[in-house]
């Protein structure tokens, strides 16, 4: 029985260094810079490792067409493109942080991170 407690509070001290580790990624990833961009470069969005919008850039080029059409299906395109980017950098920093644990449903819960928004 009291094996099963020390294995308890094993799991317990261990949840909590994970806990404090994706603290500290989290605030490694609000610090990096990922950019997507659309329309050969005309449209770029720029969001940090949290998947947050930080920047965007419209060519004048365009403004000055006034393609409004244009500008409405570019911005989505490198939007998508950067918030892809920051999925797949958030995935990498957590696989990092538990490589070489043997975690059940790690592999299947890293694919959802590259596929849903990282919790903010």
């Amino acid at each position: 029985m009291f094996k099963g407690l020390a294995n308890i509070a094993s799991l317990v001290k261990q949840a909590q260094q994970m806990g404090s580790k994706l603290q500290g990624i989290n605030e490694e990833l609000k610090a990096k810079r990922v950019t997507g961009s659309a329309g050969g470069g005309l449209v770029e969005v720029e969001v940090n490792g949290l998947g947050e919008v930080l920047r965007v850039r419209i060519d004048q080029k365009l403004v000055d067409q006034q393609d409004r059409e244009m500008i409405e299906d570019l911005l989505p395109a490198a939007t998508n493109q950067a918030i892809a980017k920051s999925r797949q950098l958030h995935a990498d920093a957590v696989k990092a942080m538990t490589s070489g644990m043997d975690i059940p449903g790690l592999g299947e819960a890293l694919e959802s991170i590259q596929q849903n928004p990282p919790p903010q």
